[in-house]
Formats: C-alpha cells, structure tokens, sequence
C-alpha cells in the first residue's frame, strides 16, 4: 500500500516535481542575482576612471612643425618627440651599418611606410629613465645628429636608436597612426 501511495504523490506533480524542487530552484537563482548585484560595484570599480582614459589617446597637429625641427607632446604623463626628418637626416639613418647599432633596428621600422619624414618616440632614456636633449632649438643633440641625454651620457641618432653610452635599447616608437596629412593620433 505504501508503494502506491507514493506513486500516487510523483504522478500528481509535473514530471515528478514538487514545491520543495521549484523553492530549492527560485532560492538558487535569487541567490545568484543578489550575488552578481554585490559583485559588479567591485568589478566596475577596476575599470580605469574617465580621466584616465581620456589620457590613452591624443592626437596632435603635425602641421605647424617645419622641416628638421621638433616638437615635445605630453602622452600618459611621458614625454613624447615627434620631428620631421630632413631628406638628409632620413638617408644618413638608412645608410647606417645594423652591425655598428648596439640594438641594431632599422630605420624604415622605426616609422609609418610612405612617412619616413615623421619619426615618433617616447621621450624617455631607456637607461635610467631621464630626457634626452635635442628636441628644442638650440639643444645639445649629442654626436649622431639625434638625441643626447645629460644624465650618464647616451647618444641616440636621428632615428632614436642608442649609437653611444650606458642605454641598452633604442627610444620607444609609440602606436601611432595618421589620421590625416596633418594630425597624427598617439596611442
């Protein structure tokens, strides 16, 4: 008799379900809202804020810059260089031997193809994180035509590769890209 009574029980409900399965079933699923509800104040706070990511990006006006000068931009709080190369300063930085290069880089990939007049870099030595000189008028711009830094000594090239002194590696070329003739985005 036992057995037909609970037999009785399961056919009642749909597929076997009773109310304890549908209160087991709606507290799983309040408890994962009210969990995820907790959760996504402290995921969305690891967000960068807005004035941070206004900072990730910049773009400047190339235009304004003549031939065989420079310009120093703010980027993420680095200094950044942008220099319009001379025909000169261009072939003299494609002419130089990679095995005379302590990191040895060529030019053409140092800058956009078809741009070879525009050369971008982070402004920071990659010795001990100090700024070279040769970006203003008038500035030391050491015995390679490019950049000199007064702290230990390094020289770069009009390229930004490292020619002499303690810097293990060449001037950081930022992502960049042309966003017309005249204005170049960073970042």
């Amino acid at each position: 008799m036992a057995d037909s009574e609970g037999s009785a029980a399961t056919e009642d409900g749909d597929g076997g379900e009773t109310r304890r399965d549908f209160l087991q079933l709606a507290t799983g699923a309040f408890a994962l809202v009210g969990g995820a509800a907790v959760a996504w104040p402290f995921i969305q706070q690891m967000n960068p804020a807005a004035d941070t990511l206004a900072l990730a990006s910049i773009e400047v006006d190339i235009s304004k810059i003549p031939e065989g000068q420079a310009i120093k931009v703010k980027w993420r709080g680095k200094p950044v260089f942008i220099r319009h190369r001379t025909k000169a300063e261009i072939d003299e930085a494609a002419g130089v031997k990679l095995t005379d290069l302590p990191d040895p880089e060529p030019d053409s990939e140092r800058v956009k193809k078809g741009e070879a007049e525009w050369l971008v870099l982070v402004g920071v030595c990659t010795h001990l994180g100090c700024i070279p000189l040769g970006t203003s008028q008038g500035e030391t711009k050491g015995e390679y035509d490019g950049w000199f830094c007064p702290c230990h000594g390094s020289h770069y090239d009009s390229s930004g590769r490292i020619r002499k002194g303690p810097a293990p590696r060449n001037l950081e070329v930022p992502d960049y890209n042309f966003i017309s003739d005249s204005v170049i985005k960073i970042g």
